[in-house]
């Protein structure tokens, strides 16, 4: 199943937080695991925002910790977890913070 954003919207898969212990073992990603208020855009919608904003498919943006809806998706058997996020005109009304290059 795909997701496409409508409008103003770009879709973006967020980033977990890696642990790693003192030793440096990494340890597998789990699902009660905080997730970073960052992710890569996957999909973009249509609006003249997205487009004026500069933003495209494989970058890395900051959001809020609490911005944006979350969507899950099944792929390939597979839940997989997005966030829709707004892009809006003003910079308080889009909930893109920054992009990480």
């Amino acid at each position: 199943m795909q997701v496409k954003p409508l409008g103003n919207r770009v879709l973006v898969k967020q980033s977990t937080q890696e642990e790693i212990t003192k030793s440096g073992i990494v340890l597998p990603e789990t699902s009660d695991k905080e997730k970073k208020a960052q992710g890569t855009i996957v999909a973009l919608g249509n609006g003249d925002e997205v487009a004026k904003s500069g933003l495209k498919i494989g970058d890395v943006v900051v959001f809020g910790k609490y911005a944006g809806d979350e969507v899950e998706v099944d792929e390939n058997g597979k839940k997989v977890e997005y966030k829709i996020l707004s892009i809006g005109k003003e910079k308080d009304e889009s909930d893109v913070l920054a992009i990480i290059e």
